[in-house]
C-alpha cells in the first residue's frame, strides 16, 4: 500500500500522533480522527491512550511510547504500521515544560526538556522520514511553539529546545526537498493546559487545545513550513525581528509574558512538573 502525497483530505490518511493520551495530542487525535482519518495514539502513559482511544472510536489504536527511547520509537512505528499501515502522517507532539529562573532550573529538568523536546523530535523524523521518502510521500507535523520566536523569560530552556527544533526541520526540509515528504512546524502560543498551568498568556489570547489541532488538521491539508497559532505571530515576529535592539526589546516586553514573574511564589505547577518531568519522559505536549 503505497503512501499518498503530501495534502489533500484528511479523510483515509494513517496518523500518528506522540504524546496522544491527552491535552492537546487528544484534541489532534479527536480532530483528525472526526475527518476520517485512523490515528495511532502513542504515550508514555498507555493506559491514559487506551482510554483515550476507546472515547474516540475504532479507527483509533493506542500504543506504548517513549520518544526517548530509539527503541521504543522504532517498535511504536513498526507496530503502527503492521495495525493499519504505512503512514502518511507522523505528528510529533510529545513534550514537557518547566518554568522559572534560569539559574533555579534542575538538571533533571533540564535533562527532560532536552530529551523529550528536542532529541524526541529528532528521533521521531529520523526514524519516520526515510521510510516515507522510499515510498515516495509523507508529511511530518511537529507541534514546536511560539517560543521559536519570541522566548520568554522563565522559559530558557523549553524555548532552546523550541528553537533546536525549528533550525532542525529547516534543515531536514531542505534534504527532503523533491521528495514528496512534507515538513510542518506548528508554533502555538500559550495554551490552556496542565503544561501552561500557573503561567501568563502575555499579549495574545489564550488558546484552546482545539485551536492548535485545527492548525494541524489544516495543514495536513495544504501543507507549509511554518504555522503559527494565531496566525498574525509569525508575520509580527519577522517584523519585531527588523526592528533597533531597544525598539525590539521594547515590544517583546509588551508582547511576550514574563513567566519568572508568573510563577514567583505559586505552587500551581508544583503537581505538573513532578508527574511531566520527574520521570525524565513526557506524556503530553501542550502549551507552545
Amino acid at each position: 500500500m503505497a503512501v499518498r502525497k503530501a495534502g489533500g483530505p484528511v479523510a483515509g490518511k494513517i496518523v500518528a500522533v506522540t504524546g496522544g493520551a491527552q491535552g492537546i495530542g487528544r484534541e489532534i487525535a479527536r480532530r483528525l480522527v472526526d475527518s476520517g482519518a485512523r490515528v495511532v495514539l502513542g504515550d508514555r502513559n498507555v493506559e491514559a491512550a487506551r482510554a483515550t482511544a476507546a472515547e474516540l472510536g475504532r479507527r483509533t489504536l493506542a500504543l506504548e511510547l517513549d520518544v526517548t527511547s530509539t527503541a521504543s520509537f522504532r517498535g511504536f512505528l513498526a507496530a503502527a504500521e503492521e495495525a493499519a499501515g504505512p503512514l502518511d502522517v507522523l505528528v510529533n507532539n510529545a513534550g514537557v515544560m518547566w518554568v522559572g529562573p534560569f539559574d533555579d532550573e534542575p538538571d533533571s529538568a533540564t535533562d527532560a526538556m532536552l530529551a523529550v523536546n528536542l532529541r524526541g523530535v529528532i528521533r521521531g523524523v529520523r526514524l519516520a522520514a526515510p521510510a516515507m521518502r522510499q515510498r515516495g510521500g509523507g508529511h511530518i507535523v511537529t507541534v514546536a511553539s511560539a517560543a521559536a520566536r519570541l522566548a520568554p523569560p522563565g522559559e530558557a530552556t523549553y524555548a532552546a529546545t523550541k528553537h533546536g527544533v525549528l533550525g532542525y526541520l529547516t534543515a531536514v526540509r531542505e534534504e527532503l526537498r523533491g521528495s514528496g515528504v512534507a515538513v510542518t512546524a506548528v508554533m502555538p502560543v500559550v495554551v490552556d493546559t496542565k503544561l501552561a498551568e500557573g503561567t501568563d498568556a502575555g499579549g495574545a489570547a489564550l488558546l484552546q487545545p482545539e485551536d492548535v489541532a485545527e492548525a494541524v488538521a489544516s495543514a495536513i491539508r495544504r501543507p507549509r513550513f511554518e504555522v503559527t497559532v494565531p496566525g498574525y505571530v509569525g508575520p509580527l515576529a519577522r517584523a519585531v525581528a527588523l526592528l533597533p535592539q531597544r525598539v525590539r526589546d521594547a515590544v517583546h516586553r509588551r508582547l511576550v509574558p514574563d513567566q519568572v514573574e508568573a510563577v514567583r511564589g505559586s505552587s500551581a505547577r508544583a503537581d505538573y512538573e513532578s508527574r511531566a518531568l520527574g520521570g525524565a519522559a513526557g506524556e503530553e505536549h501542550d502549551e507552545h
